[in-house]
């Protein structure tokens, strides 16, 4: 990270982490359960119906946490997708809707863990070559303001579906 960045990058991520923590703690009665933990629709191969794979991040935690993923586009459009989502989600599990307020919170996790993920394997030849805008200027005052944005988001009321 190019030293300039250092000071804004790190109390973003203090105050961003902070928030998440009472995301989290307002939210930590609800149900854990066994989890994909990279549930996107590049993981869902079909030939005769859906076949999941890469399934190295399998973890627990609250079903939002694999269900977020396949979310995109603004507030709205997200809504509306959650909304069929979680229709069938709900013929086969309940579904806490708290968890709706998590998903801002799991999207900026996984910006920061993607980037602490290449930091961590920086020294892997293989990494700067697959990676060349990681260790740019341009790459860390992108994340600076993407994680702006989330921080904004963060303030917003989470989506809301209806039963």
């Amino acid at each position: 990270m190019p030293m300039h960045l250092e000071t804004a990058f790190s109390t973003l991520t203090e105050d961003l982490l902070n928030h998440i923590d009472s995301v989290f703690e307002a939210t930590a009665s609800c149900r854990r359960i066994r989890l994909h933990g990279d549930f996107h629709v590049g993981n869902i191969l079909w030939r005769d119906g859906p076949h999941f794979v890469d399934l190295d991040d399998c973890m627990t935690g609250p079903a939002i946490q694999d269900l977020w993923l396949l979310l995109s586009g603004e507030a709205d459009e997200m809504t509306a997708q959650a909304q069929v989502i979680l229709e069938g989600y709900r013929q086969f599990m309940d579904f806490d809707r708290r968890e709706l307020q998590l998903i801002e919170a799991l999207r900026t996790l996984r910006y920061l863990h993607h980037a602490a993920w290449l930091a961590r394997r920086w020294e892997d030849p293989a990494f700067p070559l697959a990676f060349v805008w990681f260790d740019s200027t341009r790459y860390w005052e992108d994340l600076i303001l993407s994680l702006r944005e989330q921080a904004a988001k963060l303030q917003e009321p989470a989506i809301e579906i209806r039963d």
